[in-house]
């Protein structure tokens, strides 16, 4: 390129918009033009930094090695932004790598280079430290890991003016997000929890938006051009591009408004780039009239909220299920192994191991079904309803055809609501949802505390199975390892019952046409699922497929138990047994040797009635 194609850019970039025309041609003088291929990387982690790079066109992702190996992406870089500004103050490696995504175009400028302009322009020099400097703490500002992701601390630097009720405000040029969205960020730093901490959220989201942007374009409400962009952007998303964008806290005022605009502003700008624009030139795609069009928050936003709990729980279920399987093994190793059964902690009668695995997985199997049949509830949709379900501002035939496109992209069988002035103020679907995920909840808890029992000791307690050890259980006690697994099941579980209440008084909490609170509820919801998911993944894993059974240790228990003695009432009566057992605690004396004292069995037929085996009824 000549120079003024080179001045002419310079102009654009953000570090050198403080400068005369003199300096925009010693600048041009130090840069160099390089180019790149899809594929091929700009700089790599860990090496010396030795140029301020300026994107000239084309697209260059940044991203960086996890310490398994895979790489994440950070963040995505286009014309006129700039990489490695930090190394004109600083000498230190990158600490990510920059990858080209399409064919590059990029002028670079030597570090040591720039800074012996110092000598000759100290001014110009001045001008782009000072400018640099902004950058940098621009995005340490915007890099509070409470809310936004790792990747906000490599924005470029360049901004753009963005207007709203309230007036106007400078949002950082690469973020695709807007005004609204910003002051979102501002307005609710509460629980560290963006939205893209939940990807299928976005995703229906996104759904929701390319649905409604179908409908409107069969009704003529939308033009060609953008509904394919619109589109596109919508369907980038769902292939997993641009979820770093949804930065709003789940926990919100506004009945989910922030997070409506926040899919509004990103697929909007999205499809403004689509279209050839810069991001933020709304009069050709606009958040509100054309990707909200026909729509308010408060049909879009529980909408996606149903569709992304009806896909999430499809996890859980399959979650569940590879634990019931795994007790279901653990059943049949365990069948043939005798133990003593106990109610109120007390000796009963015996059992195997088996019997009592078994019933684990059969008690959670019961929770595939109730789960399922809560799940159904979300299938009703107020898609259509707009602001308190009368449809203002949509063509009356909108609801129906929206749904159709709902049904088409998403794969479920979603339908309207009857009544959508009630549709939109009901949240009893949540709250059953919300009581099927306790019900889990509280039987997961209910088996780890058994199993915590079952495991007791060593050498003081139960001892009938051992867990797989996990950890070192003590910091002052040597040797000594603790149930960590089953115990955290445990927290996981009184968690999911705290967000039952949440969702319960954050249901009731309703006012005529509208719950405003349906943010908290959208976030106990997903944390609860993510929790048992997750929760039963690491149950499953690293305790149940490895529990083993002290066999020799059960069975002489079940041999020296005054249990016994219950299988001797039909042929003894209650009263003569209930003397037995009082003198068989009295005299620390078996069952089975007192009766032959007593001489009220012969020992043919005792050894027949008190064999364990012959007590043990296998019903399936």
């Amino acid at each position: 390129m000549d120079i003024q194609q080179v001045q002419s850019f310079l102009k654009h970039i953000e570090l050198f918009k403080d400068l005369t025309e003199a300096e925009y041609i010693s600048i041009s003088g130090n840069a160099v033009e390089l180019s790149l291929e899809p594929n091929e990387f700009l700089f790599r982690e860990n090496t010396a930094r030795k140029y301020l790079y300026l994107i000239y066109d084309g697209e260059i992702e940044l991203l960086k090695t996890t310490p398994t190996g895979d790489e994440k992406r950070l963040a995505f870089f286009g014309r006129y932004d700039f990489l490695g500004e930090g190394g004109l103050m600083e000498d230190y490696p990158h600490s990510t790598s920059a990858r080209a995504m399409l064919p590059v175009r990029i002028l670079a400028i030597d570090n040591h280079e720039f800074q012996n302009l110092a000598s000759n322009q100290p001014a110009l020099v001045g001008k782009v430290l000072s400018r640099a400097a902004r950058v940098i703490s621009r995005r340490m500002r915007q890099t509070s890991t409470r809310v936004v992701n790792a990747g906000a601390q490599y924005i470029s630097g360049r901004t753009r003016s963005e207007h709203d009720l309230l007036g106007d405000r400078e949002v950082p040029h690469e973020y695709y997000y807007g005004i609204q969205t910003l002051r979102a960020l501002e307005n609710f730093n509460i629980t560290g929890i963006p939205l893209s901490l939940y990807p299928r959220l976005v995703e229906a989201l996104a759904i929701v938006k390319m649905a409604a942007a179908q409908a409107n374009a069969e009704l003529g409400l939308l033009g060609q051009p953008i509904l394919e962009a619109i589109s596109k952007a919508c369907s980038e998303i769902l292939n997993g591009k641009l979820h770093t964008q949804f930065v709003v806290d789940m926990i919100q005022g506004g009945a989910g408004t922030s997070t409506n605009m926040n899919a509004n502003e990103v697929i909007a700008n999205r499809a403004l780039e689509i279209l050839g624009y810069e991001r933020g030139e709304y009069k050709y795609c606009h958040p509100n009239n054309h990707v909200n069009l026909s729509q308010s928050t408060n049909d879009a936003y529980p909408t996606a909220l149903k569709i992304a709990l009806i896909n999430s729980n499809a996890r859980l279920v399959s979650v569940l299920r590879e634990l019931i399987s795994a007790f279901r093994l653990k059943e049949s190793s365990f069948s043939s192994m005798l133990k003593m059964g106990r109610t109120q902690l007390q000796d009963a009668v015996p059992m195997t191991l088996g019997q009592e695995f078994g019933a684990y997985a059969t008690t959670l199997a019961e929770e595939i079904e109730r789960l399922e049949e809560n799940v159904k509830l979300f299938l009703e949709v107020n898609m259509g309803g707009t602001a308190i379900g009368t449809g203002i501002n949509a063509h009356p035939d909108y609801p129906e055809i929206v749904i159709r496109h709902l049904r088409d992209i998403s794969g479920l069988d979603l339908k309207l609501a009857t009544n959508l002035v009630e549709a939109t103020q009901d949240t009893g679907s949540f709250v059953m949802y919300s009581s099927a995920l306790k019900r889990l909840a509280v039987k997961l808890s209910k088996i780890a505390n058994d199993l915590r029992l079952l495991s007791s000791g060593p050498r003081t307690g139960f001892n009938e199975i051992n867990l797989p050890p996990m950890q070192p259980g003590s910091s002052i006690m040597p040797g000594k390892v603790n149930p960590v697994i089953p115990e955290v099941v445990n927290q996981i579980a009184f968690r999911v019952i705290g967000n039952d209440l949440t969702v319960t008084l954050a249901a009731e909490a309703g006012q005529l046409e509208l719950n405003v609170m349906e943010p908290v509820i959208a976030h106990c919801l997903f944390e609860s699922i993510d929790m048992l998911s997750n929760g039963m993944s690491t149950f499953m894993h690293r305790c149940i497929v490895g529990i083993t059974a002290n066999e020799e240790r059960m069975r002489g228990m079940v041999e020296w138990s005054i249990g016994l003695v219950t299988a001797l009432v039909p042929h003894l009566g209650y009263e003569i047994c209930t003397d037995l057992a009082r003198e068989a605690l009295q005299r620390n004396v078996g069952v089975y040797e007192l009766v032959l004292e007593k001489k009220l069995m012969k020992v043919e037929n005792l050894d027949k009635i008190l064999a364990p085996e012959n007590m043990i009824i296998n019903r399936t």
